[in-house]
């Protein structure tokens, strides 16, 4: 019984621990957007969702918003307009997005590749969830709305893809590295921890 209530102090002084710290982060981030981004099946959404909830942020979607501007869905854009258009339709939805504030943004995994969605993105805090191509492909095999997907050897056309971005992906503020056993609510944690120092960083030096 007392082992119990042990137990049960422990997870109080934990949550309690954590609930302090993401107050200190809402005090100090005053509605700067998150964006997330990362390739394919990063889990950018989920755990986007997770941050957005404990930030008291709203959440989107950049390919939700896609498909709901053109009325298509991201494969039926990729077919029939092209990615070229894909990726112009991406950078209309960023510009939009970032004119507002309170906002966690999960982007699409090639939105880094465009110089100009930059200077959208640069508008927030960015976040890089990195996560191997291995577990990548255990976790899109099979997928048959990934476009980019599409080929022989999705594992290798995953490595090419990753190879192209890579140096894009770490110029982020934050790099979350996922060896795929964590939960997406511990990814978020994680996150919540780093976003002090990246806003200490950021603030002029007065002295």
């Amino acid at each position: 019984m007392m082992r119990m209530k042990s137990v049960k102090i422990i997870w109080l002084v934990i949550i309690s621990c954590a609930l302090f710290d993401c107050l200190m982060v809402l005090e100090q981030i005053q509605g700067i957007n998150i964006y997330l981004i990362g390739m394919m099946g990063a889990g950018k959404s989920t755990v986007g969702e997770i941050l957005a909830n404990r930030l008291s942020y709203k959440f989107f979607d950049t390919d939700v918003l896609i498909s709901q501007v053109s009325g298509q869905a991201i494969p039926e854009i990729f077919s029939t307009q092209g990615e070229e258009e894909f990726r112009n339709l991406e950078s209309q939805v960023l510009s939009s997005l970032c004119a507002y504030q309170h906002l966690v943004v999960a982007t699409g995994g090639g939105v880094v590749i465009k110089r100009m969605n930059w200077s959208y993105l640069r508008h927030g805090i960015i976040v890089w969830l990195d996560v191997p191509t291995h577990c990548l492909y255990e976790r899109l095999k099979g997928d048959t709305t990934r476009p980019l997907l599409q080929h022989p050897d999705p594992l290798t056309r995953l490595d090419n893809i990753l190879e192209t971005r890579r140096h894009l992906y770490q110029q982020a503020d934050i790099s979350i590295t996922i060896n795929g056993n964590e939960k997406p609510s511990e990814i978020a944690e994680q996150i919540i921890t780093k976003i002090p120092n990246i806003l200490k960083q950021t603030q002029p030096n007065l002295n």
